[in-house]
């Protein structure tokens, strides 16, 4: 062959030296046959009967106060129209129920910003600390 008589003019009388990779190969799939057989027997698990019950979650929501400003200066407490100086007490007899009622707002798009600050204000001093906003997220 060419290689041997390129090393025999060289002077090089030996044999080459090549890694042979097909044993290394043959341990390896060897090894990953002997995990995949012993591995589920390594998985330990304890039996243990517990015990069955039957009952359903107890959901406790909080009641809401539905609070409506208009542009045209009207307020509505859960649908019906008061005047925005008297929801201060309302407020007030609200914050002291267990649990806290939670307080939506729903606002008109071009209510004044200073009619929805003051009953944030008079909520928030009456002790309701559950305040949100109602959106239309469809309108643009």
């Amino acid at each position: 062959m060419a290689s041997s008589n390129f090393n025999t003019r060289r002077g090089v009388h030996g044999q080459m030296a090549d890694i042979n990779v097909v044993p290394l190969v043959d341990v390896m799939l060897v090894l990953l046959v002997i995990f995949i057989i012993t591995t589920p027997l390594l998985t330990h698990a304890v039996k243990i009967d517990l015990p069955k019950t039957a009952s359903a979650p107890n959901v406790t929501r909080a009641e809401r106060i539905e609070l409506g400003l208009r542009e045209d200066g009207a307020v509505f407490w859960n649908g019906e129209q008061v005047a925005l100086d008297t929801i201060g007490a309302r407020f007030a007899q609200e914050a002291a129920r267990a649990p806290q009622p939670e307080l939506h707002i729903h606002a008109d798009r071009h209510t004044h910003y200073e009619r929805v600050a003051r009953a944030m204000a008079l909520a928030a001093g009456a002790g309701i600390t559950r305040i949100g906003f109602v959106t239309n997220p469809e309108e643009g």
